[in-house]
């Protein structure tokens, strides 16, 4: 069976050691200011494994999924609810419940970008950033190539892994003799807003998002180490000016301004390749980063880099590899949008196609390398372009958005832990998640849970006991 090869499911428990501090207020050592660093606690270290499914595992059936589900899918706190469940080996919907209604994604939205760009362009794509000579002598321009990775942390060791430094095209610029003065940021190419309807600005602050542009430092984060830091209002203006800083320029004169024609190259770095940029994005449901991406597949196909351009192209790569987007209001590639509506039809259609055990309608992607070729010992198939996309999402109890609390252990939902694979998506009047699943049988099982107009807290727990649920079954 193909899916013995193809998809897996880690299983990680990490246990947090932690060094106690003990106050004795009966010992001396109290008495004259002492403290008693009490032993840690033994350590439990994790140990990944590789669980493949049966391939004698027996076909799960509409009836058993509907036992299964009986109870956890009717849950009031799931709200208005909708959810598909497949068999990805036969491509039949086992389960579902207002599939095709649209309903708010949240951050699920970013499934539909990251296949897209699966669809479009090469896993091993990069984006660059340049410097080169400006209108006038001692000016240089800061070209933003679409790239919010870039980072100035003197070690180099930014928000993104493996982003690049701008100490790099620092040291460029100098070794090519340049005189620098002046530093012009060049943004023009991203046209439209620097956010959508549905956005509310106050998330800048808040540490949800920076304004759209081409060019960043740390995505936009004033504190470019942690995930939630309050971010600029001028992402692009801010990396200009860290650049006329580093190169002696003044950085109050630092202005956006397009580069002229025929410019000097002075330096350039490149992101790091999209099938990193792509995980990081789904594990940490990193809104900046999809917005780029989101650019990227309209760059690839001809569209306008914008909110509505990279929309509509992410839309139109889905439609031309056969899937129905019936229903899909997209305002941005993010789902960061409350006008956002998707179906759990299509997540799920996407999601099976995925972990698919070959090419059904999904058409080669343009890509360097072919699609992967699984051998099982019994045949050669040619795996789906849209495969890379299972490896992306957060293990539950493990890694990104999926970490405890939700599936922890000692909690209801923690046989779900290391089994589920899944994309979260959380606002204030959604929460959803759709992703993969091993069924105690050893047999694969895509879904999308979606519920709207309840709050987080209360949802959240509901879906994650459906997910549970599917792992528990024996559904056959």
């Amino acid at each position: 069976m193909w899916i013995a090869v193809l998809v897996v499911v880690v299983v990680a428990v990490v246990v947090c050691t932690v060094a106690a501090v003990t106050l004795k207020p009966w010992t001396e050592e109290f008495r004259h200011g002492g403290l008693t660093i009490a032993a840690p606690p033994n350590g439990v270290k994790p140990f990944p494994q590789l669980t493949p499914a049966t391939p004698s595992a027996p076909e799960p059936t509409p009836e058993g999924m509907a036992r299964a589900l009986a109870q956890v899918a009717t849950s009031p706190d799931l709200g208005k609810f909708g959810a598909s469940i497949s068999d990805p080996d036969t491509g039949k919907t086992l389960w579902s419940a207002e599939a095709n209604t649209p309903m708010i994604p949240a951050s699920t939205m970013k499934i539909l970008t990251g296949a897209a760009a699966l669809l479009v362009l090469p896993p091993e794509h990069r984006v660059t950033t340049k410097v080169v000579s400006g209108s006038v002598p001692g000016e240089v321009v800061l070209v933003g190539g679409g790239d919010p990775t870039l980072t100035a942390q003197a070690d180099g060791k930014g928000y993104y892994p493996d982003g690049p430094k701008l100490s790099d095209l620092v040291e460029q610029v100098r070794a090519s003799g340049h005189p620098v003065n002046s530093v012009v940021v060049d943004t023009s190419l991203y046209s439209g807003p620097a956010w959508p309807v549905g956005w509310d600005p106050v998330d800048i602050a808040g540490g949800s998002w920076a304004p759209i542009e081409p060019v960043m430092i740390d995505g936009g984060r004033l504190d470019p180490l942690l995930d939630y830091s309050p971010r600029t209002p001028t992402p692009a203006l801010d990396a200009g000016r860290r650049l006329a800083m580093d190169l002696g320029a003044d950085p109050a004169t630092v202005r956006v301004a397009a580069a002229p024609p025929g410019a000097t190259e002075l330096a350039h770095v490149d992101s790091a390749e999209l099938r990193d940029r792509l995980r990081y994005m789904m594990i940490h449901s990193d809104d900046v980063l999809a917005e780029a991406i989101g650019r990227e597949i309209a760059a690839a196909t001809g569209a306008e880099q914008s909110f509505a351009g990279a929309a509509s192209a992410t839309l139109t790569a889905l439609r031309a590899a056969g899937f129905d987007t019936t229903g899909v209001t997209q305002i941005d590639n993010s789902g960061l949008s409350t006008d956002d509506r998707v179906t759990a039809a299509l997540l799920d259609r996407i999601l099976a196609e995925a972990a698919s055990p070959a090419l059904r309608n999904t058409p080669t992607p343009r890509s360097a390398t072919p699609p992967s070729v699984v051998n099982t010992g019994e045949s050669a198939e040619t795996a789906s372009p849209l495969a890379p996309l299972l490896d992306t999402l957060p293990v539950a109890g493990g890694t990104g958005t999926l970490l405890p609390p939700r599936f922890a252990d000692g909690g209801p939902h923690r046989s779900g832990a290391g089994w589920v694979r899944a994309k979260t998506g959380t606002l204030s009047v959604s929460s959803a998640l759709a992703g993969y699943v091993l069924d105690r049988d050893g047999r694969v099982m895509t879904f999308a849970l979606m519920s709207n107009d309840r709050p987080p807290e209360a949802s959240r727990p509901a879906l994650d006991a459906v997910a549970t649920a599917l792992r528990n079954c024996g559904c056959s």
